[in-house]
């Protein structure tokens, strides 16, 4: 890509060339959804797979340059008992990635050969997703079938009008991303006893969107291998990749392990690795119907799950439910003022937590502070109350994930309010709490031991409603007694720690 004529002080270079060419390259495979695996992450991945078949089908869907084929071919050329052959199907619809994956696979050619294992590649340049579809619809004559399969699937959301949704549609596939529809379609692909290693994002272990993946998955699935990366940025540093990935190893199988060895490191090349041995039974909870899948990565999470598993309130017991705001700001901008003003009632958004409470308004701020009470609006308003508030989307600087305060109608004015979307509102049946209970129930979900069961199941940002409803809670007696002694905001982080640790375990 040359650079302008019109900026003439600054010759480019080589250099130049190649940064300009990088970017192209990254923000193509932005648009795709790809996102290349750095060698170290590779060759981690190869190493787990158990021991394979003497006569090995590889499959590596989304391929891109190749090298999560050539980490799995040094992984199976350094084993004392070789395969008799490997034969490759790699798919890729990139046109520019092909020719560095049709020499990812000359030199895996090499490399097997050189050890006496028989190779066979095919790159096919095409969708993975039509071809893998139309292959378990019986519409080929040919059936895509493997004993294996290595895979950093795209990460895209797919649109519910989109081909791709429906070709999934078409083979009992429910799925709005495109790395879980992938995976879903890999695993059907797999022969019985065939393994699966992928690196993929977090986001799949909770929420109702991957509800039927999470339940497809681990019905065909036995889970082995669960890997965690303790920083965002560190696996996919090149690619400015924020997600928190995860690396899971499964084996074709509809019986659920005895265990998971859950394992976490920093994504940096050459960190140390920590693992441990967790019983399946902690990592999805039997009677769960959501199927969450808690990750257990260190002593602090394992505390605060044995905690947690002592409190028998479920969200129905408080007679308490969690909803989303209704306000949706771009769809109701003309009821909306940028200061209170006759007519309007308080306009509550995350920029107005303060200590446990909410500060309104905030004059001079970027959102506004009120909306317009009317029978028109009426339906985007909760009535007078005690809400808790906890905010949906956490920031990078704040210690917890969950981040609760108190709306009390002592200090806010108005005979009814406004929640933005941004927030979840816990309320008794469309209204607010009782002011002891409201106060408890904020300064519960602001203590460190909920923050640490949460990221167990949570790898990203997003708090979900459904995320909320699966806490187990304190009684209703313990949360107002909690909440008459110890209003929230009042203490530090420690204090309040130390103060839930004695009340309620």
């Amino acid at each position: 890509m040359a650079r302008s004529t019109f900026q003439p002080a600054r010759l480019f270079d080589a250099d130049d060339l190649v940064e300009s060419s990088d970017r192209v390259n990254r923000d193509r495979r932005s648009d795709l959804g790809q996102f290349f695996t750095p060698k170290s992450i590779a060759d981690f991945m190869a190493s787990l797979f158990d021991a394979c078949p003497s006569k090995i089908r590889l499959l590596d869907a989304g391929a891109g340059n190749g090298s999560l084929t050539e980490a799995f071919v040094q992984w199976l050329c350094q084993l004392k008992i070789k395969p008799d052959s490997l034969s490759v199907t790699a798919f890729e619809i990139d046109e520019h990635a092909v020719p560095a994956l049709h020499e990812a696979m000359t030199r895996c050619r090499t490399e097997c050969e050189s050890v006496g294992i028989r190779f066979t590649s095919e790159v096919r340049h095409e969708d993975f997703i039509s071809t893998a579809s139309y292959s378990e619809r019986g519409l080929f004559t040919e059936r895509l079938r493997f004993d294996a399969a290595i895979v950093n699937p795209p990460y895209r959301k797919i649109q519910s009008t989109s081909s791709a949704r429906k070709m999934l549609s078409a083979v009992g596939i429910e799925t709005s991303n495109l790395y879980s529809g992938f995976i879903s379609l890999i695993v059907r692909l797999l022969v019985p006893g065939g393994q699966l290693v992928a690196i993929t994002p977090r986001s799949f272990c909770n929420g109702p969107y991957f509800k039927p993946f999470r339940i497809d998955f681990l019905s065909r699935m036995s889970l082995r291998r669960m890997h965690v990366f303790e920083s965002r940025a560190s696996a996919f540093a090149d690619d400015n990749v924020l997600q928190e990935n995860v690396i899971y190893h499964a084996v074709k199988a509809r019986k659920p392990p005895t265990y998971v060895v859950i394992s976490s490191s920093s994504g940096v090349p050459g960190a140390i690795v920590s693992a441990r041995g967790t019983p399946f039974s902690d990592v999805v909870h039997p009677d769960d119907i959501e199927q969450f899948i808690h990750l257990e990565t260190d002593d602090s999470h394992r505390i605060a799950r044995n905690q947690m598993s002592t409190l028998t309130a479920s969200l129905t017991d408080l007679g308490l439910k969690v909803s989303t705001g209704r306000v949706v700001d771009f769809r109701a901008r003309e009821y909306l003022r940028a200061d209170p003003e006759p007519g309007t009632v308080p306009l509550i958004y995350p920029c107005h937590f303060h200590q446990g409470g909410i500060a309104w308004p905030k004059i001079g701020g970027r959102k506004p502070n009120a909306i317009h009470s009317s029978a028109q609006s009426l339906g985007l308003l909760v009535p007078r109350g005690c809400y808790v508030l906890v905010k949906r989307f956490s920031a990078k600087e704040e210690r917890r994930r969950i981040v609760a305060s108190v709306c009390d109608p002592e200090i806010l004015a108005g005979e009814a309010f406004g929640i933005e979307n941004h927030l979840n509102y816990f309320h008794a049946n469309g209204h607010g709490l009782e002011r002891d209970l409201a106060f408890g129930l904020a300064s519960f979900l602001n203590s460190t031991v909920v923050d640490q069961y949460f990221r167990q199941f949570s790898g990203h940002t997003q708090v979900n409603s459904t995320d909320l409803r699966s806490l187990r809670f304190p009684s209703t007696d313990q949360l107002r007694r909690f909440g008459q002694q110890h209003p929230p905001g009042l203490s530090t982080q420690a204090e309040l720690d130390r103060l839930v640790d004695e009340e309620f375990f």
